[in-house]
Formats: structure tokens, sequence, C-alpha cells
């Protein structure tokens, strides 16, 4: 993984002292590459969250019945949060794919 990373390092630094085309298409293909990974471990945690979430409401359903209306709200709020946070990677992503401000 560290080769990996460092060969990505090696290349941008060719990559930025060339022309500013080849430098900017680069750029563009970096920021694909981070937007697809950071959506991919935004979307993975969330899942994981949510899950958690879900499995703890109906262990506490299961052992107290009478509370399942306060735990199931509890749940959607939870997932609403967690939920969110995916979303925010979303809007991250769409900003460096369309809107990236280290483009020159």
């Amino acid at each position: 993984m560290k080769k990996i990373v460092l060969l990505m390092l090696a290349i941008a630094g060719v990559a930025f002292a060339a022309d500013e085309s080849v430098a900017n298409e680069t750029l563009k293909a970096y920021s694909v590459v981070a937007a697809g990974i950071g959506l991919g471990l935004a979307a993975l945690g969330g899942a994981i969250g949510m899950g958690n979430t879900a499995a703890a409401t109906i262990a506490g359903t299961a052992r107290n019945p009478g509370l399942g209306g306060k735990l199931m709200t509890t749940m959607f709020i939870a997932l609403a949060m967690i939920e969110a946070q995916v979303i925010y990677a979303l809007v991250i992503a769409m900003i460096a794919l369309y809107a990236n401000p280290f483009l020159g």
C-alpha cells in the first residue's frame, strides 16, 4: 500500500512539473479516484453504523417490548444522523469532481 501511495505522489510531482494542461488532467483523474474511494468508505462506514443501530434496537425491543416505540424513534433519529455523514461525503465528492478549487 505504501508503494502505491508513493508511486501516486511521484507521478503527481512529475505531472505538476509539466505544463498546465497535463497537470489539470492529472488532478482531474486523482479527483475521480479520491471521490470514488471517499464515497466507498463513507458508504461502508454508514452501512456498518446503520446495521449496529438496527441490531441494538431489535435487541432492546426483544428485552423490553414496552419500549419498542421509543427505541424505534431514537433509531430513526440515529439513522438520519448517520446518513447525513454519508451525504456530506457525497457533497465533498461532487465539489471535488465538478467545482474543484485546485484546477487552474
